[in-house]
């Protein structure tokens, strides 16, 4: 077996290859209209999406992608604009707006390929009539520190929005919409990638109420009267203008763990996959992560060592101190703090975008010395999770994981090796 910290970092680069749109997107494709086709998108991946997309398509193409600043890719026929993540700007929502002009007017003939991915909620940042962007700011911010899970937050997102819950297929009609899909999500629910812009949405008005009052947001009044008035039901079930849905799953979470789990094989390390859509507490799920690790080094249960236990899905981070963090590193920290520096037992944990958080950093890595490490320099692992400092803290022992944009998003990968 190779050095663990370096079968680790090709694990994770496994996964995050395995959900290159250029991978797999072309067999997804439907073909060509009688009309006109026109592609509009959203996300992280929404530009190699395109970009992939263009390579595939002969016929006529024409349309708008919105992508994150610095996750744009090189197309001809396909414009790509950047926009801010996780909180929504001016860029984003002229997009969308921009986004709903293309697809006014069609007719029967003409096809609609919907690149969704995730991000899309704050990339399609176009607010409900009698909503401000500054509005959908200050939900988001509050959102994002709540703690609230991303159903929860997408729920909210859809009763705000003038394109999000099933309202851009809605705008389409009477057109063919097919949805190209690359999930971000726990369980690949259509309807949280990207808060389902063309995906009919059963939620309510009071669910997104229930949810911010559930998590004690403050709210702009604006919001809370346009809640509670109504006018911000979207797009429900059995709605004519959406027909009969097509939606193409591209790239899974699942995908990418299986792709890591076959190069463990490849390396003489079983793997088993825990979850594809583990959610909660990030440090609560580090915790119980740090008891089945344990559990394989003392009892060779659920699986004997050397083995590589492998998961993905979405945490959470109720935001406590001001310091530098993301929900992979909290993962590993609070991991690291469980483990105590037990020997043999080594973990990265990495978002597949390229970006934990805000900062343009993917992960970590644990290592048995890292406690030690860390003391050396003055840092703590228990004080760092309590300042939810994560970034800081791999940082400065330089076991960071930097990727740059990888222009896709199958969520989080963690994978534990225990030797």
């Amino acid at each position: 077996m190779t050095e663990p910290g370096d079968l680790l970092r090709r694990l994770f680069a496994a996964a995050v290859a395995a959900a290159d749109p250029a991978v797999s997107l072309a067999q997804h494709l439907p073909s060509p209209p009688p009309g006109r086709t026109i592609v509009v998108g959203a996300g992280k991946a929404a530009a190699s999406m395109a970009r992939a997309v263009e390579a595939a398509w002969s016929g006529e193409l024409s349309g708008l992608v919105v992508t994150r600043y610095g996750h744009g890719a090189p197309t001809s026929r396909i414009e790509v604009v950047e926009a801010a993540h996780p909180v929504p700007d001016a860029a984003g929502e002229a997009a969308a707006r921009r986004m709903l002009d293309r697809v006014a007017g069609l007719t029967a003939d003409d096809l609609v390929l919907c690149l969704i991915s995730g991000g899309g909620s704050s990339l399609l940042s176009l607010p409900a009539e009698g909503l401000t962007l500054a509005d959908k700011q200050a939900v988001n911010r509050g959102l994002l520190k709540s703690g609230a899970s991303i159903g929860e937050m997408n729920c909210v997102r859809r009763h705000l929005s003038a394109i999000k819950g099933g309202r851009l297929a809605a705008a389409c009609h009477p057109a063919r919409v097919v949805t190209l899909l690359i999930s971000d999500t726990p369980g690949d629910d259509p309807l949280d990638i990207a808060s389902g812009p063309t995906v009919a949405d059963p939620t309510t008005c009071a669910d997104a109420l229930t949810v911010l009052d559930r998590y004690k947001v403050e709210i702009p009044d604006a919001v809370r009267a346009h809640l509670l008035s109504g006018r911000g039901e979207s797009v429900k079930p059995g709605d004519p203008r959406l027909g009969t849905p097509d939606l193409r799953m591209v790239a899974t979470p699942l995908m990418a763990l299986r792709a890591a789990a076959d190069l463990a094989q490849q390396e003489g390390v079983p793997a088993l996959i825990l979850g594809d859509a583990i959610e909660g507490e990030a440090r609560e799920v580090g915790q119980v992560m740090a008891g089945i690790a344990r559990s394989v080094a003392a009892h060779g249960l659920p699986l004997a060592k050397p083995c590589v236990l492998l998961s993905g899905g979405e945490t959470t981070v109720t935001v406590r101190g001001s310091g530098r963090g993301g929900r992979n590193v909290e993962f590993l920290l609070a991991l690291g703090v469980a483990l105590a520096g037990q020997a043999g037992i080594y973990a990265i944990a990495g978002d597949t975008d390229g970006v934990d958080g805000i900062e343009e950093i993917a992960g970590a890595v644990l290592t048995p010395d890292t406690p030690i490490r860390a003391a050396a320099v003055g840092l703590s692992l228990t004080t760092s999770l309590d300042r939810n400092d994560g970034h800081g803290f791999f940082e400065t022992l330089g076991d960071g994981v930097v990727t740059g944009p990888t222009l896709t998003n199958v969520n989080d990968f963690r994978a534990i090796l225990i030797v």
